[in-house]
């Protein structure tokens, strides 16, 4: 068990190489004049701030909360092409989503995303027949130029090898085909990471509290510092609001009679342990439009998700007791009693998908991006999909490019040139990094664990060797912050010094797993927040 007194001693001058104070950067953002200043640390946000900075803009990016503090750490956890979107004949968007979610996994992101084998059971009576499947995963798999295999029927013998705990009575057949699956907070941090190493300057836990106009147009923002309650100001060019389910309020500031632009879809999951190992994850139909996904995810089953219109305030989405009952209810129809057990839940969340304004119901609705301009000139961004990130970035960008007076300037260098493929940082093989881990162990004290290994090589791809060489250079950082996780206080350090990290939940939410494992106590959490002040 562990205590307050296991809590690593680390000394208070943080390692080299570390991030600017937030003083420095608060000060920084206050005295420069930015080409761009992007409003919300969410994917959206983070992918245009790092194309921008890449086309050599000046770039700032500010966020409320913690980057993919909110929508983009509540989802799914997939890079997918979007199997139900050829029911509505969308072949040229699946295929499209294919060539992002390849690109990511492939050539962008091998580090932290990897492959994931989907079983799609067919059950008598249900919505769907195996013919029309089996017909729907070859199409899928051929839109991917079969880079995941060729998608085909499984015996229901053969699936239940795979997943023992898959229903059996009444199973007709499996379709089966591949995706992608990621961790989306480290996902987004690595993509901060990118648009830093490109030149632009970022700051979480800053809250806009009002825009700054010049003859009418907005020119930059008002904020305050949530952490230390200073407040300071952004001037800017440009100004894009990419604040997910707050763009509306943004909006409002530039313009109280701006209508609303946008409705809101919740989708909650939940967290279980595993009763047994996976290989495989399930997709089930629940009707004509729907699937409910269980997936395994960081040694542990992701449920979910449910999706209904939500009307309230974003910052308190919540899941609440019938979205729980939803998600067993709808598991059960292809998973046995014993996994979905209430007792075997560590955790729970919720995000919200931000659609285009209209009728209709939110889970025929499509994720598309749109991107509006205000009476002030601001530039709204809002709604899409996770395994689209880049090419929204490039989509916002263009969008700024087309803008009439040349707003970006002379030095800027139109995105349409730039890499197609542009690698996030620690981009390695994991096995390769998770190997080195282990063969390199360091010369006193016992060698890094193996399940260890592999957590810091599938979540920080060759920045890991960092993390290994603080954990060497101070063993009492090298032990596991509790004894059922992967992960080790090294990881606490590296987060602060490196990684924007400013409260417990910052690093037990979304830079580690600790929290949707069920383990992050009061003794780690008040650990965390000692070495956090350090």
């Amino acid at each position: 068990m562990t205590t307050l007194q296991s809590v690593p001693a680390l000394g208070t001058h943080p390692a080299s190489g570390s991030l600017p104070s937030r003083a420095e950067t608060r000060d920084q953002l206050a005295k420069a004049t930015y080409d761009l200043l992007v409003i919300g640390g969410g994917i959206l946000g983070i992918s245009t701030a790092w194309h921008a900075a890449q086309s050599g803009l000046r770039v700032a990016l500010v966020d409320a909360g913690d980057f993919a503090g909110a929508t983009s750490s509540a989802s799914s956890k997939l890079l997918h092409g979007g199997l139900r979107y050829l029911q509505t004949g969308a072949v040229k968007l699946v295929a499209e989503n294919h060539f992002e979610r390849r690109a990511v996994s492939r050539q962008v992101a091998p580090h932290l995303a990897n492959p994931l084998t989907f079983y799609l059971p067919v059950y008598k009576g249900g919505p769907h027949g195996a013919a029309k499947l089996g017909a729907g995963v070859f199409a899928y798999s051929a839109l991917s130029a079969f880079g995941d295999g060729v998608g085909h029927l499984l015996s229901p013998a053969k699936a239940a090898q795979d997943v023992p705990e898959l229903r059996t009575d009444n199973l007709k057949a499996v379709a089966v085909y591949g995706d992608d699956q990621m961790n989306d907070a480290r996902m987004a941090l690595m993509t901060v990471r990118a648009a830093v190493d490109a030149g632009a300057t970022v700051l979480n836990h800053a809250e806009v509290t009002g825009l700054r106009f010049t003859r009418g147009r907005v020119t930059g923002a008002e904020l305050k510092d949530r952490t230390s309650g200073d407040e300071f100001g952004v001037t800017a060019r440009l100004v894009l609001n990419a604040t997910g389910p707050w763009v509306d309020h943004l909006r409002k500031m530039e313009d109280p009679n701006a209508a609303p632009s946008i409705r809101l879809s919740k989708g909650a999951h939940l967290v279980l342990k595993r009763t047994s190992p996976w290989k495989a994850a399930l997709a089930t139909p629940i009707d004509k439009y729907r699937i409910t996904f269980a997936l395994p995810w960081e040694d542990m089953l992701l449920l979910g998700t449910t999706d209904e219109e939500y009307e309230g305030d974003p910052g308190q989405v919540e899941v609440t007791e019938k979205d729980t009952a939803q998600i067993l209810d709808e598991a059960a129809f292809s998973i046995r009693d014993q996994q979905l057990s209430r007792d075997l839940i560590t955790y729970s969340f919720a995000g919200l998908r931000v659609l285009p304004g209209g009728p209709g119901d939110t889970s025929k609705a499509k994720r598309e991006t749109v991107v509006t301009e205000g009476r002030g000139g601001m530039l709204s961004v809002a709604g899409g999909k996770w395994t689209t990130f880049r090419h929204i970035g490039r989509t916002v960008m263009k969008k700024l490019e087309a803008l009439p007076g040349h707003p970006l300037g002379d030095d800027y260098e139109s995105v349409s040139t730039l890499p197609k493929r542009l690698p996030l940082p620690g981009i390695a093989n994991p096995n390769a990094v998770a190997h080195r881990l282990l063969s390199d162990g360091p010369a006193p004290g016992p060698r890094m664990a193996a399940d260890t290994a592999k957590h810091l090589a599938t979540h920080y791809g060759s920045l890991s060797f960092d993390i290994a060489r603080m954990a060497n250079e101070n063993p009492e950082l090298a032990r596991r912050i509790h004894p059922d996780a992967p992960e080790i206080w090294a990881q606490v350090a590296y987060a602060r010094d490196h990684e924007w990290a400013e409260t417990a939940d910052d690093v037990l939410r979304r830079r580690t797993t600790l929290t949707i494992r069920g383990l992050a106590t009061d003794e780690i959490r008040a650990g965390v927040e000692s070495m956090l002040r350090k």
